[in-house]
């Protein structure tokens, strides 16, 4: 989990890409050019990248897929955070 300290401020800038290969699949960066802190192996798969948004993250914030503490914690420890598609009931990885 996070570690809260009072005298910082728990906000950080977020970088959110959406991969051109996998539908539904985003990358958030912990800097614009971050894209060396993730494995090469899996950014591979996932290129080519397109910017998406950024913005101010913090732990009360409410993201649709996602647990902003779990990102911030991802983005402080690693500078990257993967969000996968949903996975429906039935449905292996690829959708079939």
């Amino acid at each position: 989990m996070l570690a809260q300290n009072p005298a910082s401020d728990p906000r950080m800038r977020c970088h959110v890409f959406k991969s051109a290969r996998r539908a539904d699949t985003y990358v958030y960066l912990a800097t614009r050019e971050g894209f060396d802190a993730i494995p090469d192996a899996l950014r591979a798969t996932l290129e080519p990248l397109t910017f998406v948004v950024e913005f101010d993250l913090t732990p009360e914030r409410t993201l649709a897929r996602e647990d902003a503490v779990q990102v911030l914690e991802n983005l402080t420890v690693r500078g990257w955070h993967l969000q996968m598609p949903p996975v429906v009931a039935g449905q292996d990885e690829h959708g079939d």
